[in-house]
């Protein structure tokens, strides 16, 4: 029914490894969104019922409108057990990474994944992956690394026999990695597997409003001041850009998540094609968060991968920059003019 992501050898091979490795670690990447969470939950629903007992793994904390996911309690921080987390890699057979295309999308964690010497599984959906892995899903179509969970999960034939953890992780991945199933990367087949998980119980509207209903009275007074204050407009080029600085978020009281979605909110302006956001880090100094959304073949991941270290999809990417937000501004006017044909044609 659905596209297979493995050939009968690889599957064979993915069961074999998952059944020899008693001791296993589920990865996402730093700064992690729904799908990171979703997928790492997911798929560690499934090794539960293969009878394993995986640690779920994350750089860093996941956003606070993430808090309800059921199981989001037991990922463990690398920011907060360093330690905890250095011995688990030590001593684990397999590491399963998804929703990341290289090692250095996990920051401090880099090294220890980068190092490890056990079996690889490699679930995601970027361009141009990095990592070695013994058997890997690489589908840059996908809408999603949940979506990819999904279709492994399916083709194994395990689908029916998974719980309601399962269905939730995969569903809220795919539901925030296509903006509530609005982007382009949201397919036919994506929707044919919301209709399956759908029979299967999943309650879309409260999942809905746990995600996108759920801010604090700051986060709306932040989206209020970003538009009305901050965002700086270039009419002829269809783009814009605004800054997040640390006195901004201390006066809104931000908290991890409430940035989530800004960047999107420029593109509802008619004709308008490309939105950059620029976000300074809340700890350390000349550190950038940037984050780029674009509509039709304006060029988000080229875009950041000239400009901000970083890189993406098409119409939706992501780096970071190593300077104050002052020279971050000109590089962002930089890159507008830069790609002004694409913007402009």
């Amino acid at each position: 029914m659905f596209t297979e992501v493995l050939s009968k050898q690889d599957c064979e091979q993915l069961l074999q490894i998952v059944s020899e490795s008693d001791k296993i670690i589920v990865v996402g990447h730093q700064n992690p969104d729904g799908d990171a969470v979703g997928a790492v939950l997911g798929m560690s629903a499934w090794l539960r019922k293969k009878g394993k007992e995986p640690l779920m793994v994350l750089p860093d904390a996941y956003p606070d409108f993430l808090q309800w996911m059921p199981l989001a309690c037991d990922i463990k921080r690398y920011n907060k057990h360093p330690e905890k987390i250095e011995k688990a890699f030590s001593e684990a057979q397999l590491m399963v990474c998804v929703d990341f295309n290289e090692y250095g999308r996990l920051s401090d964690m880099e090294p220890l994944a980068s190092g490890f010497e056990g079996k690889i599984i490699h679930i995601d959906h970027h361009l141009a992956p990095k990592i070695k892995a013994d058997v890997a899903i690489s589908i840059p179509e996908a809408s999603s690394a949940s979506e990819l969970v999904f279709k492994l999960v399916w083709q194994l034939g395990d689908f029916d026999s998974m719980d309601r953890f399962f269905y939730t992780a995969v569903f809220t991945g795919m539901m925030t990695d296509t903006g509530g199933f609005e982007y382009p990367n949201t397919s036919p087949e994506t929707f044919a597997i919301v209709s399956e998980l759908l029979k299967k119980g999943v309650d879309r509207v409260k999942i809905h409003r746990n995600v996108y209903d759920t801010f604090s009275q700051w986060r709306l007074k932040l989206q209020g001041y970003v538009l009305y204050k901050k965002l700086v407009i270039f009419p002829k080029q269809h783009a814009s850009y605004f800054t997040l600085t640390r006195e901004d978020l201390r006066r809104f009281h931000f908290i991890k998540g409430d940035a989530e979605g800004l960047v999107n909110l420029p593109l509802q302006m008619k004709g308008h094609k490309l939105s950059i956001s620029l976000r300074e880090d809340t700890v350390k100094p000349n550190l950038i968060w940037v984050s780029t959304r674009s509509i039709d073949n304006v060029p988000c991941n080229k875009i950041c991968e000239k400009y901000f270290n970083g890189g993406g999809h098409l119409n939706a990417s992501g780096g970071r920059l190593n300077c104050s937000m002052e020279e971050a501004i000109k590089i962002a006017e930089t890159a507008i003019m830069d790609f002004e044909d694409s913007l402009i044609s």
